[in-house]
């Protein structure tokens, strides 16, 4: 009778339990359902106002700019950036890092450094790695890279600055030994050389304790039929906290003898924006005349610069002032205790200045550009006068062009510096 009686109070309980497990279950299901309904209603009523699709579009454009960050590549390359720490108990200005792009020919697109009266700057008066890239279409005005001349510092191979000759179509026709070189250009003149807007066909980086160094190689031939014989450029760049060091060769792997000019135009900023207070200083050399004072055909003929507006050998340089400069110097002369020629740049108000040392004797003219209404002054090292080839130079002049027989190398060499000004202009030792 007990067994019995236990059965039936146990029987009694399983089926209580199973009663409120369904009405249980059941609330959860109910729960559940109404909050789907409830997230879905919200959604829709958001939708209406547009909060989703701006949502949308927000994350859409976000993603747009990581694949633009992403592609910024000028030439088809990525840009390559030498970069070292900066070291607050310098006193004194340092660099910081050089960004150059192996894929227009190692244009050292940006140079920036830390000066005490200025903050981080970029010492190149040049637009940021996005903007140049916009620029640097390969068309139009970007036709052979001529885009690069007019930022940062562009290196010019195998001839540097401008060449003049007979106009024919979109080229310009001069001679050397013999060989016919068309070369683009219009009305006659061919600038930039053509490296501008060449790829690298192998870069290499290597970190330093105190900053990088990189290497690019340009396997450019003939420079697709506008030169003689077959050219290897190779650039170097080495960046530490007071200088950076560039050198260029040029190798010739071909058959035949070959002319070879190069040369490396950069565009420094005056930071202060007072051009007029800013030093040029050059080294003593002979100034060359120009057709129309410097913008032209050079004349040929080679011109003191003593007691002339062209004369800038003064010790702390000689102010710009307004004048309009788009002149070359040869017949380079270093100083006595120089280890070559100099030339400087000084911004007093901004309380730094740039010197370029030329390291190799194969450079035998600076060019500079100067506008009197703009904000840069460009100084160019370069191995051969304007117009190397032109009948206007005597025969026993040197215009610059190195002559490599087949497996001989040339190599173009400078070190650029940065120093302190005290507030007079001179330099802080």
């Amino acid at each position: 009778m007990y067994a019995k009686l236990w059965r039936h109070q146990l029987a009694e309980r399983w089926h209580h339990i199973k009663q409120t497990a369904v009405k249980r279950s059941g609330l959860l299901v109910t729960v559940a359902v109404t909050l789907v309904l409830l997230l879905i209603a919200v959604g829709l009523k958001e939708r209406g106002r547009g909060k989703l699709t701006r949502l949308k579009t927000e994350l859409g454009v976000q993603h747009t700019v990581l694949q633009q960050a992403v592609v910024i590549r000028p030439g088809g390359q990525d840009p390559v950036v030498l970069e070292r720490a900066e070291m607050a108990d310098m006193g004194g200005p340092e660099l910081i890092s050089a960004t150059l792009l192996p894929g227009r020919g190692m244009n050292l697109l940006q140079l920036r450094a830390y000066i005490p009266q200025k903050g981080t700057v970029n010492l190149l008066a040049s637009p940021s790695v996005e903007d140049a890239a916009k620029q640097m279409t390969g068309e139009g005005e970007d036709a052979n890279g001529l885009a690069s001349l007019a930022m940062g510092a562009p290196i010019e191979a195998p001839w540097a600055n401008r060449i003049w000759g007979s106009p024919l179509d979109s080229d310009t026709i001069t001679t050397w030994r013999g060989h016919s070189l068309h070369l683009p250009g219009k009305d006659g003149e061919s600038k930039g050389g053509l490296l501008l807007d060449r790829q690298a066909d192998s870069v290499k980086t290597n970190v330093m304790p105190d900053g990088g160094q990189t290497q690019a190689t340009y396997d450019a031939g003939d420079f697709n039929g506008h030169w003689i014989s077959h050219t290897v450029v190779t650039t170097s760049v080495q960046l530490n906290s007071r200088t950076l060091e560039m050198s260029i060769s040029a190798h010739n792997t071909g058959d035949q003898a070959e002319p070879v000019g190069i040369g490396w135009q950069p565009r420094f900023a005056i930071l202060s924006g007072d051009r007029g207070q800013a030093t040029l200083k050059l080294p003593t050399a002979l100034h060359v005349e120009g057709a129309n004072h410097g913008d032209g055909i050079p004349t040929g003929r080679l011109l003191p610069v003593t007691g002339t507006p062209y004369d800038f050998t003064a010790h702390d340089g000689v102010r710009l002032g307004t004048m309009n400069l788009n002149d070359s110097f040869v017949h380079l002369q270093p100083g006595l205790m120089d280890s070559g020629p100099i030339a400087e740049l000084r911004d007093p108000k901004s309380g730094y200045g740039i010197r370029i040392t030329i390291m190799s004797p194969s450079i035998k003219a600076i060019h500079i550009n100067a506008p009197a209404d703009a904000s840069y002054v460009s100084i160019s090292p370069q191995f051969n006068y304007d117009d190397p080839f032109g009948r206007e130079w005597p025969k026993s002049e040197d215009t610059g062009m190195a002559i490599l027989e087949p497996g001989q190398t040339t190599q173009w060499r400078i070190r650029l510096e940065i120093f302190a000004l005290k507030s007079n202009g001179s330099q802080q030792m």
